[in-house]
């Protein structure tokens, strides 16, 4: 069984999705059914088709969020340091063609969000990034074409 690496945060948030999947949801669906259910024919009912669907999708995403928490391998960022990049490393970085100032969090594949800073540790950025130091030039081979980045500085918070 392949672990899944996260963050406490990452943790946290699937086990908060998953309570909240499990319980109030799970509750709205039922109560939908059952209403659905009173309306009568349901052969040509769309409520109950339509509540019976949600309850298929939740339900896998029950079964997802629960298979990910028991492969989680939990990292806490706050014990890990040095200089050099890995899993959980915040990194400032500047683009050697733009000048531009960047910071990443390097985080777990379902964690990722462009928009808070949050890269994925299987990103093309991030596999270029695994493994160097401040002050280390990395080329990125991107969907886009080639990008140069120079470490500006790596943390862990």
């Amino acid at each position: 069984m392949e672990t899944v690496p996260m963050t406490s945060g990452g943790y946290d948030a699937l086990d908060i999705e998953l309570k909240r999947l499990k319980g109030p949801e799970r509750q709205r669906i039922i109560r939908a059914i059952s209403e659905a259910r009173a309306h009568g024919d349901l052969s040509e009912n769309a409520e109950y088709h339509a509540a019976k669907e949600q309850q298929s999708h939740n339900e896998g995403r029950i079964m997802e969020l629960e298979d990910m928490i028991n492969r989680a391998d939990v990292i806490d960022i706050a014990s890990l340091s040095g200089s050099q990049v890995k899993f959980g490393a915040t990194v400032k970085l500047i683009d050697e063609d733009t000048e531009t100032e960047v910071t990443y969090q390097i985080v777990g594949d379902f964690e990722a969000d462009l928009e808070q800073g949050k890269i994925s540790v299987s990103s093309p950025i991030a596999r270029a990034l695994i493994g160097k130091s401040d002050g280390d030039s990395v080329e990125v081979n991107t969907p886009g074409g080639g990008k140069s980045y120079e470490i500006l500085g790596v943390k862990f918070k």
